[in-house]
C-alpha cells in the first residue's frame, strides 16, 4: 500500500515531541483500527484527532501525486480507488462519532467536565463545539415546543436523566492483539458465579463490552 500511499515510501512524523514516526500503511492501519472500534462500541471513545490530521494530509499528498500520472495510466484507477477508500473510512469514523455526540450529548459532555486533568480528552476541539451548541439548540428548542408551555414547576428537564446513556453491558465481539490474562466475567445469570478468563493472542471472542472496554482503549483488543 506505500506505494499508493507515497510515491517516495517517505515516513510521517505522528509526533515530534515524541519522535513517533509511522509508514503511510502504518497510518492508515491506525485510522482502520480506530474506525472499526468506535463503529462497534456502544459508547465514544478518545478521539484520535492527531491520526485524522495525518491522515488528511496524506490524502492532500496521494492527490498531488495522483495529478502527476498519465492520463490512461492503468495505476491512476487504483490510486483513485484507494483515495476514495481512505476518504469513506475516514468519514464513516467521524460519522460516527458524531451520530453518538448527538445520541448522548449529556453524558458526553459531563465526561468531559469531570475528566482529571492527567486524562486524555474525549472530544476534539470541534467535537466540544459542536456538542455545546447541539446541546444549546436542543435546550432552546425544547423550551419553544414544550416547556415553556408547561407549569412553572415543570419548565426545567435534567438532560442527564432524560437522555439515556450508552448501554456498556451490550455485547461485542472482538479479536485479541496482545495476550492477557486474569479477565474477569461477571455472571449472565442468579446461578452463575464469577469467573477468570486468559484471552490468547489473535483469538476472537464475543463478550460484554463493560468487560473489556480499558483493553479496547489500551489497544490490547480490537473490535470487529
Amino acid at each position: 500500500m506505500s506505494d499508493v500511499l507515497s510515491d517516495d515510501g517517505s515516513e510521517i512524523n505522528q509526533d515530534d515531541s515524541q519522535g513517533d514516526v509511522m509508514t503511510p500503511a502504518e497510518l492508515i492501519a491506525k485510522l482502520e483500527e480506530a474506525w472499526l472500534n468506535e463503529k462497534f462500541s456502544p459508547e465514544l471513545l478518545e478521539n484520535r484527532s492527531e491520526v485524522v490530521e495525518c491522515v488528511m494530509e496524506q490524502l492532500t499528498h496521494m492527490e498531488t501525486n495522483l495529478q502527476r500520472v498519465r492520463k490512461g495510466d492503468a495505476k491512476a484507477s487504483m490510486h483513485r480507488m484507494e483515495i476514495d477508500r481512505i476518504r469513506f473510512v475516514l468519514s464513516s469514523y467521524l460519522r460516527s462519532r458524531l451520530q453518538k455526540i448527538e445520541k448522548f450529548f449529556p453524558h458526553v459532555l459531563e465526561r468531559e467536565k469531570s475528566r482529571g486533568a492527567g486524562e486524555p480528552s474525549l472530544l476534539s476541539p470541534e467535537e466540544f463545539a459542536f456538542a455545546k451548541e447541539y446541546q444549546t439548540n436542543t435546550e432552546a428548542y425544547l423550551k419553544a415546543v414544550a416547556l415553556k408551555r408547561m407549569p412553572p414547576n415543570l419548565q426545567t428537564v435534567d438532560l442527564l436523566k432524560a437522555v439515556p446513556e450508552p448501554c456498556l453491558d451490550s455485547f461485542v465481539f472482538l479479536r485479541v492483539k496482545e495476550r492477557q490474562e486474569n479477565i474477569l466475567v461477571e455472571p449472565e445469570t442468579d446461578e452463575q458465579r464469577e469467573y477468570v478468563v486468559d484471552l490468547e493472542e489473535g483469538s476472537q471472542h464475543l463478550m460484554r463490552y463493560r468487560t473489556i472496554a480499558p483493553l479496547v482503549s489500551s489497544g490490547a483488543v480490537q473490535l470487529i
